[in-house]
């Protein structure tokens, strides 16, 4: 969550805290940007899963080839013809939507980028907290986001090669019934005759003649406006802050990818970890909750948000279970143990996905 956010940003946070192996490549990669070589990813499966609950599609009786509304095409794609991804449309992407945000919606009350504008996340969504042991953190806020992962479909050979120059595909952005910035990585064995960037969407993967296999993999890469900027990477975390190119229905749409650490999916979801914040105003006052901001020491932007956990440890997640404190315990918060004395206003308020980029 950002330092401020306002009445339209309140919605529906607080409603429902009342309520309460082997990667060779990056594994959301699959050709980027800027360097066609990437590839897609390899990853060890636990076992073959054909199709996605999210539209499976049967091949014609009469064994027929038709071309999807997608880019994509049943069989291997051998008859279709790959598209170049620099010539390709682009997705106009919006995270500031109704559909899209919770914490961040756009309105007559705040300057949010427009649909398809770049998002500086650096100059407006980076907080300052605070680690288990009272070290210093920050965090990208990349708004609540759901624990069922979305499907990810990354093409490798049947010798496990990544297919070179291929894009991921996907088949939900922001404000999509379905959408989650964290990716169930599958991986989709193509032959040796299929040509890179044939199928462009997702009934070309589900409705063609291709083994689609569910790894352990969970992969946090949020889909942004073409152009935003994230630059801070934790340190254990090797990816680039580039963008990356995907496929969604034949057009191409660009993601963050943050890697501070491997992520597998637990019961099927994206793990927790705990984080523990607080308020200007507590939230059942008028104003209060996360439309009053964060609280902040007194001439700067540090908080006393805590996470349970960092990236070293094992059950470090950056999607966050957040916990809600009295913001009367404020100055006696800074470490994990003050903020379990707290006294806890809201259980389970939100899940935010926070990954973390640094910490001293």
């Amino acid at each position: 969550m950002s330092k401020q956010l306002t009445d339209e940003t309140r919605r529906r946070v607080l409603t429902a805290g009342g309520s309460a192996a082997l990667m060779g490549l990056a594994g959301c990669l699959g050709g980027d940007s800027g360097d066609e070589s990437d590839g897609g990813m390899e990853e060890e499966s636990d076992g073959g899963m054909e199709g996605e609950s999210d539209g499976g599609m049967e091949n014609e009786s009469d064994g027929g080839m038709e071309e999807e509304s997608d880019g994509g095409m049943e069989g291997e794609g051998m008859e279709a013809e790959p598209t170049d991804p620099d010539e390709a449309p682009r997705t106009t992407i919006d995270r500031f939507s109704e559909a899209a945000g919770t914490l961040h919606v756009r309105g007559s009350d705040n300057d949010l980028p427009a649909a398809g504008d770049p998002v500086d996340f650096d100059e407006r969504f980076l907080v300052d907290g605070f680690g288990p042991d009272g070290q210093r953190v920050r965090y990208y806020d990349f708004d609540v986001q759901p624990t069922a992962p979305a499907p990810i479909y990354a093409f490798v050979r049947e010798n496990g090669d990544p297919v070179e120059g291929q894009r991921n595909v996907v088949g939900v952005v922001p404000g999509d019934d379905g959408y989650n910035d964290f990716w169930h990585v599958h991986r989709v064995t193509v032959s040796d005759e299929y040509v890179a960037n044939t199928v462009t969407g997702v009934e070309g993967v589900l409705g063609g003649d291709f083994e689609v296999e569910a790894t352990d993999t969970i992969k946090n890469c949020p889909v942004v406006p073409d152009g935003s900027t994230a630059e801070r990477r934790h340190g254990a975390d090797e990816s680039a802050a580039d963008l990356v190119e995907g496929w969604y229905d034949g057009e191409i749409v660009y993601y963050f990818l943050f890697e501070e650490r491997a992520l597998e999916p637990s019961d099927g979801e994206v793990p927790l970890s705990p984080i523990y914040v607080s308020f200007n105003t507590n939230p059942g006052q008028e104003g209060g909750g996360p439309q009053s901001g964060f609280a902040t020491e007194a001439g700067n932007d540090q908080t006393h948000n805590v996470t349970s956990t960092v990236p070293s440890d094992a059950a470090y997640s950056p999607l966050w279970d957040v916990n809600i404190y009295d913001n009367a315990d404020f100055d006696s918060v800074s470490d994990l143990d003050s903020a379990l004395d707290a006294a806890i206003l809201a259980s389970g308020a939100a899940r935010v996905n926070c990954p973390v980029v640094s910490e001293n």
